[in-house]
């Protein structure tokens, strides 16, 4: 008996008819995720890159004072050339004016009193560079601004992830892509100013 269990034992340790199956079985859900994955993140960089194209050739346009009053025109040919690749997908835009290129995303400017702490208190004067009367962290003026102005335009898209990858991990069914260009407006007209000072 026992030397029959040897012998079979023997036999078992050199049968390799089902290994191949269960390395398969093993090793098939991690290569299918890996793959859907390079190929889920090779459609996303596609995306990416006729984003922002789109928005570069758009950002050059608005510079021109031919297209100063057309903005939403250029928004049009944006979401045109973004839809002929994502069909359903959702693009919003926004634009923001400064007087120059290192007033980019920087707040207004205010009178530190004592004590000094570096942030706005509500008594402390501000300048209003965008004329609409508020303190603001960013100085930015909405909308393409005038002539000579440094424009922040930025466009978003929104879209549904084709392959199933993110929903296997737990993530969102949707992605955001986010593509800017900051050019200076021709110096077509003569700059507005807008900015005052402003005390509580």
């Amino acid at each position: 008996m026992i030397r029959r269990l040897l012998v079979n034992r023997s036999r078992l340790g050199r049968d390799s008819r089902g290994t191949a199956m269960v390395e398969f079985a093993l090793t098939a859900p991690v290569f299918l995720l890996l793959l859907l994955g390079i190929i889920d993140y090779g459609w996303k960089f596609y995306g990416q890159h006729v984003l922002q194209g789109a928005v570069s050739n758009a950002a050059r346009a608005a510079t021109l004072e031919g297209n100063a009053l057309d903005q939403a025109g250029l928004d049009a040919s944006v979401r045109a050339k973004v839809l002929v690749v994502f069909k359903d997908a959702q693009v919003s835009f926004s634009r923001k004016a400064y007087e120059s290129y290192d007033a980019i995303g920087r707040p207004e400017p205010w009178e530190d009193l004592t004590p000094y702490n570096g942030v706005r208190d509500s008594n402390e004067c501000f300048t209003d560079l965008n004329g609409n009367s508020t303190y603001d962290r960013d100085r930015g003026l909405e909308g393409n601004g005038g002539a000579e102005d440094v424009v922040l335009y930025t466009v978003s898209m929104t879209f549904e992830n084709v392959l199933p990858v993110w929903r296997m991990l737990g993530q969102s069914d949707h992605t955001t892509l986010r593509s800017t260009s900051v050019l200076r407006n021709q110096p077509y007209n003569n700059n507005t100013e807008t900015s005052r000072r402003v005390c509580p």
